[in-house]
């Protein structure tokens, strides 16, 4: 899954209209402690090229004021191995899959405010694969874990209703099942890993 600028530049937007406040108060925890919230990587789904097809909803609970749990459902297809580093290879469709992957499944989040508003969280999904060839034939079916590491950043908005995190993340693939062939060559010239993906989350409480 690839995020351009789209995210950085809808938080650079909002940036100064917001105040900016601590993580929740006691108070605002009891009072509000659930959200629902989604990702701006949605709106890649208005490109007319290897559109992601992406959806997201997550379902949240503020433990504390500083720990936060939160169940996310998502669906998505991708073209290329997701290890393949920021660069020129990145847009290169000689490294693209010989169809695409289509995922879908849930995560378990957990989220820790370590100062004011930075936060660190972890996402650990579980992620069931469609292997789908250019004729658009279901070839193979598989499984993944798929984790994301992630350093953000939490801005309240209209008095604590609504809320972005813009983040930078690192995502990793401990665990999948053996992919076709064609799709296999392709995937392992890459890591498990990829560095310095781009977020943006935004939400409501109640």
């Amino acid at each position: 899954m690839r995020l351009n600028s789209t995210a950085l530049i809808i938080s650079i937007l909002c940036f100064p209209f917001c105040k900016l406040f601590a993580q929740y108060t006691l108070e605002e925890t009891k009072s509000n402690p659930c959200f629902i919230s989604s990702s701006a990587f949605m709106l890649m789904n208005l490109s007319s090229y290897e559109t992601p097809e992406f959806f997201q909803v997550n379902f949240g609970y503020r433990i504390t004021t500083k720990d936060v749990v939160s169940l996310e459902l998502k669906t998505w297809r991708y073209f290329e191995p997701i290890g393949i580093p920021h660069g020129k290879l990145k847009s290169d469709p000689k490294e693209n899959f010989p169809g695409y992957i289509r995922e879908k499944g849930f995560a378990i989040a957990y989220q820790r405010f370590i100062w004011k508003r930075f936060y660190a969280a972890i996402h650990v999904m579980n992620a069931w694969q469609s292997f789908i060839d250019k004729k658009g034939n279901n070839i193979d079916n598989g499984f993944q874990i798929f984790n994301t590491y992630r350093l953000g950043y939490h801005i309240k908005l209209f008095k604590g209703k609504f809320f972005i995190e813009p983040s930078l993340a690192i995502t990793h693939r401990p665990y999948h099942t053996t992919m076709p062939e064609s799709f296999r060559i392709q995937d392992e010239k890459y890591s498990k890993f990829f560095f310095g993906e781009p977020g943006l989350h935004f939400g409501f409480n109640f």
